[in-house]
């Protein structure tokens, strides 16, 4: 009887011992004021900085048009593509503008008579001249990237203004034209770079 007796005083220490082990920690706890919890809002990451956008201050008299959804679609296709090259956001304003001038952002087929030779999609490019098929230029991605390898055998991109790297790439007959639409190219990135 005495084995007996020992193992149930055992036992029933053991489980005392376990359950202060367990309960121990929550009844540490028990006083503990709630906490007055608040949602936490999320946070964007912070915009482009104007700065690095805009480095040289806009040269001329800006131009601005409002975006359907097509064209908002395209200029997000655009920096997404700069994304995919690792390029800053700097490269994405020169795109965009680059865009607008050649296309107000429209992803355009052929216009008949009103085309300029073979020029096709977002950045106005020709088969004819190299840039890719007539699929391959019309879509946003793979026209963006066949611009911005051009931009990048461009020496010192990132520190020409605006309309010349542009037009370095493009050999426009309207060199010029590119700078007035560097604003609105450079607000379309501050929008979406970081969405």
């Amino acid at each position: 009887m005495n084995t007996i007796f020992r193992k149930s005083v055992l036992g029933i220490a053991g489980l005392a011992f376990t359950g202060g082990v367990f309960a121990g920690p929550i009844a540490a706890h028990a006083d503990a004021r709630p906490v007055d919890a608040k949602p936490v809002a999320v946070m964007q990451a912070d915009k482009p900085d104007m700065g690095k956008l805009i480095p040289h201050g806009v040269q001329g008299t800006q131009s601005k048009i409002d975006l359907n959804d097509e064209q908002t679609a395209n200029a997000k296709a655009i920096i997404a593509a700069t994304k995919k090259a690792g390029l800053p956001e700097r490269a994405a304003v020169i795109s965009i503008a680059t865009s607008l001038q050649e296309s107000k952002l429209e992803n355009l087929g052929h216009l008949g008579e009103k085309n300029d030779h073979d020029s096709l999609g977002l950045f106005q490019q020709r088969p004819s001249s190299g840039w890719g098929t007539p699929e391959q230029i019309t879509d946003p991605e793979y026209a963006t990237l066949a611009f911005e390898k051009g931009l990048k055998q461009v020496d010192g991109w990132q520190d020409m203004p605006l309309t010349e790297a542009a037009q370095t790439v493009q050999v426009s007959a309207y060199p010029d034209a590119y700078a007035q639409w560097e604003q609105q190219a450079a607000d379309i990135v501050a929008q979406h770079w970081n969405n």
